[in-house]
């Protein structure tokens, strides 16, 4: 026989399996239990049982209390699920557990973890799993490949503590993470973590899609923008607004917020960022021997994680950024902390945020969300009672429309479009919209730069073109057609095709 590894925690962990694989049958009844334990390692028969408790984002498992290892069964099944991307946008995301990310799992170092994991029958491809904690070949990708209403099993020992990513590693491995099987695995210290009053799970992913960035429906996934790297989302939880509005995250003044972050990818590295505090201790990549402090953004590679932790001494919204911020406020990288308690003067004098700094994801817009899921379930029972009544109505198109306005518009011609005086144009009231509702269209598609004439005043500036889609076009110009006093008609989707295709 070979001599057992050298590396000392793994010989550790696989000299009790030795020894058990070579005891006599005699030693495995029950009448005769294996009591062999080298080095003082208990084999895992000895030990106790737990069967892991599995959280969905945000939310993170109890802390490990026990100071002893045990052994660990994790039951993890697959689904292939249909799911909100973004308001009035699906896609049919590959999940473990249902959720993006896959649920958060937690164990200590030294348990022996046997994993379990279940591909639902419903699912249209075969699915592994990688975990970045598994000290193995693979991860337990290739024992734990499994078809469709099949079930596999594999069993490791966590020799390493730290916050681990795990995702698929099927072929076409890009296309199964951007999908969303993506999770975090905690390997407590033997010690356990300090404690923390607030604890909480958040990953990024990018996301490629056929349509562009708000294009309504059911997406689907298109490999080529995966293969050059230009993600048409990039998202934290799952989707856009998974941490906004009344999903925030919670949190009083004087608590301390322990935040698990990890990226799954597949391509991009985050810049982890919250606006407003100081990271005071940050675990940096997930490791535990090292802990930087009073960190203001840590860089966190695909397959990636960091555990970043602040006291919260101000009340106010907090928010959680990738800070390229592109893809925070236009693609969907971002979230929020609201912290509630006594305000401190001394410490922040500031109001609460700017609605301007972050556009649709903002109270407003999640109003206007809220308010647009709700058109849209009455439109959907009275097209049951009604098939005629097929089209979107207005005040819908104007729900959509309030929010394209908060993303791009809000800035220059402000909250009740009453412009910049001297500087950007007014848009309620406006004489110049109201007279060519084509031109308006034209404006957005193609910009509008030199001077013009609003309501007798005149104003030279410059409005650059916005990458819309047609809905979008038509549904931010019947808002702001429709708003503030203004009776100006709506605009189509097809008008808006007819002028980008005819280039009038």
């Amino acid at each position: 026989m070979n001599n057992p590894p050298s590396h000392p925690r793994l010989r550790a962990a696989l000299l009790p399996l030795i020894a058990f694989t070579l005891a006599p049958l005699g030693a495995l009844s029950s009448e005769q239990p294996v009591t062999a334990k080298p080095n003082g390692a208990p084999l895992a028969a000895d030990l106790p049982l737990e069967v892991a408790v599995l959280t969905a984002a945000p939310q993170v498992p109890p802390a490990i209390g026990r100071r002893h290892p045990a052994k660990v069964v994790v039951n993890l099944e697959v689904k292939e699920v249909t799911k909100r991307l973004a308001d009035g946008v699906e896609y049919t995301f590959w999940t473990y557990g249902g959720e993006v990310p896959g649920l958060f799992i937690r164990v200590r170092e030294g348990d022996v973890v046997e994993f379990h994991l279940n591909n639902h029958p419903t699912s249209k491809v075969p699915h592994n799993i990688d975990l970045h904690a598994v000290t193995g070949a693979g991860g337990g990708a290739a024992s734990s490949f499994t078809a469709p209403g099949h079930s596999s099993q594999f069993t490791f020992t966590a020799l390493n503590s730290g916050l681990y990513v795990y995702h698929c590693a099927t072929a076409p491995v890009p296309m199964h993470i951007s999908n969303g099987m993506y999770g975090l695995i905690l390997v407590e210290p033997k010690n356990g973590m300090p404690p923390a009053d607030r604890e909480y799970y958040v990953m990024q992913g990018d996301i490629y899609t056929q349509g562009p960035t708000g294009e309504a429906g059911l997406q689907v996934f298109d490999n080529v923008k995966a293969t050059d790297e230009r993600p048409t989302y990039v998202v934290f939880n799952g989707s856009v607004g998974a941490l906004v509005g009344d999903k925030a995250l919670q949190a009083k003044v004087g608590e301390t917020v322990r935040l698990y972050f990890g990226v799954g990818g597949p391509n991009l590295t985050s810049s982890f960022h919250v606006i407003g505090e100081i990271f005071d201790r940050l675990w940096p990549e997930g490791g535990m021997k090292f802990v930087q402090e009073n960190v203001q953004t840590t860089l966190v590679p695909a397959g990636g994680s960091t555990i970043a932790e602040f006291k919260v001494e101000v009340p106010g919204t907090y928010i959680l950024v990738d800070h390229s911020l592109s893809r925070a406020f236009n693609k969907g990288a971002l979230g929020m902390l609201k912290v509630t308690g006594p305000e401190t003067r001394v410490l922040y004098s500031g109001k609460e945020i700017d609605e301007v700094y972050i556009g649709q994801q903002s109270a407003a817009g999640s109003v206007a969300s809220t308010r647009e899921a709700q058109l849209v379930a009455q439109m959907a029972a009275a097209i049951a009672r009604i098939p005629e009544i097929a089209n979107i109505t207005k005040e819908i198109q104007m729900e959509r429309g309030k929010k394209v306005f908060l993303t791009a518009c809000f800035v220059c011609h402000m909250a009740e479009g009453q412009g910049l005086p001297a500087v950007f144009p007014p848009l309620a009231g406006s004489d110049y919209l109201k007279a060519d509702k084509l031109r308006a269209v034209r404006n957005v598609l193609k910009g509008l730069s030199g001077p013009i004439t609003v309501n007798g005043k005149p104003y030279n500036n410059m409005m650059p073109p916005q990458e819309f889609t047609d809905d979008q076009v038509a549904d931010v110009l019947t808002y702001v057609m429709n708003s503030w006093g203004n009776d100006f008609g709506t605009v189509s989707a097809d008008e808006v095709k007819r002028v980008r295709r005819d280039g009038q």
